[in-house]
């Protein structure tokens, strides 16, 4: 008896998150089908124009927009940003630099403050 083995697989809402990519920009191709473990690995190792381009300029998803504005992805929707944006969009966000999103910025470094305290402190 021989075995087979089968490259695993994935849908592609989950290959584009494991890309960093909103799924709806990726093209055609690429959200119709499945991608394998392999073609995943291939995409990373020597990303197509396409992927470069979106990890440029975007539409970004949220947790790639709120990375790049520093804050959390809570933080886009208490802001009202529910949509993808654009690299230009965050770009110009970070210029304006309003409140919410300064507001918004020392909650996110409050909470890794919280959190590095939490992991020295021993628990009992």
């Amino acid at each position: 008896m021989t075995s087979h083995k089968t490259s695993q697989t994935m849908k592609p809402a989950t290959a584009a998150k494991k890309l960093g990519v909103y799924l709806e920009a990726t093209p055609a191709q690429f959200q119709e089908g499945v991608v394998s473990r392999d073609e995943l690995n291939a995409l990373q190792a020597d990303p197509p124009e396409w992927l470069r381009d979106l990890r440029r300029n975007g539409p970004h998803p949220r947790q790639v927009a709120a990375a790049k504005l520093g804050i959390s992805i809570g933080g886009l929707a208490r802001a009202g940003l529910t949509d993808p944006l654009t690299t230009e969009q965050i770009d110009a966000l970070k210029a304006e630099n309003p409140e919410w999103l300064t507001r918004e910025r020392a909650i996110q470094a409050e909470a890794r403050k919280e959190a590095a305290r939490a992991k020295e402190t021993p628990r009992p």
